[in-house]
């Protein structure tokens, strides 16, 4: 069910909005878990298990790692934590992707054909984040599961983000205020990043489409397919998080901001501090730092970096060109740092921004084109 659709729009939102403002306050979150459930269950069907067991998962990892005192003990439940996660988001988005890739090594195993459930990249992320801040001692362990389900399985941020940390939403879940301002104020950011969505949004991509399927006719038609795709990914992913953190408003949540105009930054770490924020922020926390973050040697912290770059790219989905897109913004970042860097700092404005914008749009086209082929052919008309 798309926040777009009528569907949503006319029935589901509006009969939801209904039931949870004339339902008593120690109802209303019992009624959100099951809208919740209902919304996701509604395209996906028996998918809802699995998400729902995932949320499980976590809850009970949560109470033991809360309950073990033992440092070894602990580390090998979070281990299993991260693992029973991992394992989940491998078989439904990169099993038959690895099965694949190592077919090319004389290898004929069958592909299984999993369907990937709509959203288990942000679900997943969000369960980990309970069992993960507990451990870390970022949040108390929760009791209830049904407030553990909920967190996981909201539905204004259940399918495209932005990934919402428990910590962060911990006190809202059972302590949150309601009022006529913060409604008025997510209704307005929902038509905000619907208007982002629909008019901006599905409009630059018959640009980027038409561009992206036969790019040779010149050098500036090229560079306009990949501006329109860069306008396109950026008012469909801000969008979205308008619409879900708007809906959140609706319901006295408050969500933290996704996108903050990513396009006028005047360096690749600065784009990376506005863009797609709750993603960076989850990689930074949960596996930058207790990796050991620029708090080691140069070369530990290389190998910090690529592991993130590699992570935060394959995260968007089970390709090369994915993988590829990761690397070659940690090429970026760590030249920007060890290289660059304090030059660029003394160019006037204008040229740091055209700097920038001329590397993500060459980005864009690496993230858009899964076929090497055509990747390859694209970058050379560009």
């Amino acid at each position: 069910m798309l926040f777009s659709s009528n569907l949503f729009l006319f029935l589901f939102l509006p009969g939801t909005l209904l039931g949870y403002y004339l339902l008593h306050r120690r109802l209303r979150n019992p009624f959100l878990l099951l809208v919740s459930l209902v919304f996701y269950a509604w395209g996906t069907g028996k998918f809802v298990v699995m998400m729902v067991a995932s949320a499980l998962f976590n809850y009970g990892a949560a109470l033991v790692l809360d309950r073990l005192k033992n440092p070894a003990l602990r580390k090998w439940s979070l281990a299993v934590t991260v693992a029973g996660n991992l394992s989940l988001l491998f078989v439904y988005k990169y099993l038959d992707f690895f099965i694949t890739n190592i077919n090319h090594f004389g290898l004929n195993l069958p592909l299984q054909h999993i369907a990937l459930p709509l959203g288990i990249s942000f679900f997943t992320f969000q369960a980990m984040s309970y069992s993960l801040d507990v451990y870390m001692g970022r949040a108390q362990v929760q009791k209830n599961p049904l407030n553990v389900v909920l967190y996981v399985a909201f539905f204004p941020q259940l399918v495209a983000g932005p990934i919402v940390r428990y910590q962060t939403i911990a006190d809202q879940i059972q302590h949150r205020t309601e009022t006529v301002d913060d409604f008025c104020e997510g209704i307005r950011r929902f038509i905000l990043g619907f208007a982002k969505k629909i008019i901006l949004s599905n409009n630059m991509a018959l640009i980027a489409d038409a561009v992206f399927a036969d790019p040779g006719r010149s050098v500036l038609y090229a560079w306009m397919g990949a501006l329109a795709y860069s306008f396109q990914i950026f008012f469909d992913f801000s969008g979205y998080s308008d619409m879900a953190i708007g809906l959140g408003r609706m319901f006295g949540f408050e969500f933290m901001e996704n996108f903050n105009y990513p396009y006028i930054s005047k360096s690749i770490t600065e784009f990376w501090r506005r863009w797609h924020i709750s993603l960076s922020t989850w990689f930074r926390e949960y596996l930058y730092i207790p990796l050991g973050g620029n708090r080691c040697s140069r070369g530990r912290w290389l190998l910090n970096l690529l592991i993130v770059w590699c992570a935060t790219g394959i995260w968007h989905g089970a390709s090369w060109n994915y993988l590829l897109w990761g690397l070659y913004f940690y090429v970026l970042l760590v030249s920007e740092k060890l290289l660059w860097g304090s030059f660029l700092e003394r160019l006037p404005g204008w040229l740091r921004h055209g700097y920038v914008i001329v590397l993500v749009l060459i980005s864009w086209a690496i993230f858009a084109l899964e076929d090497f082929s055509r990747l390859g052919k694209y970058l050379s008309a560009m």
